[in-house]
């Protein structure tokens, strides 16, 4: 695992997207410490990214290899907010925008 892949969706406030990613992230270290741990003294490389809706977000999940941690989080009715991927993704992520700017890209084009 070269980089630990966090994808939030982007129709979220910047807050929830945020607290989401960074629960996604201590929920995968926690369920796969001894892939968090190599990955950490190996390299330590993170991606918070960005995916347009929770639809999206379900397509990258159903497409993705590897291991990964999908977040529901209470306050959004239990919603996929955030996922963590451990895998091999950085083909299939290579589209996908920074967290937070998501609109700025959209007002851009």
């Amino acid at each position: 695992m070269e980089r630990l892949y966090v994808v939030v969706r982007a129709d979220l406030p910047a807050g929830a997207q945020l607290a989401q990613a960074v629960h996604a992230g201590i929920a995968f270290a926690l369920r796969n410490w001894w892939r968090a741990a190599r990955w950490f003294i190996r390299s330590n490389n993170l991606a918070v990214l960005a995916a347009r809706a929770e639809a999206h977000l379900a397509v990258l999940i159903s497409k993705a290899p590897g291991p990964r941690i999908e977040l529901r989080g209470p306050d959004l009715k239990e919603s996929l907010s955030a996922v963590a991927f451990g895998g091999d993704v950085q083909k299939l992520f290579s589209s996908l925008p920074l967290a937070l700017r998501w609109r700025s890209v959209e007002n851009a084009a």
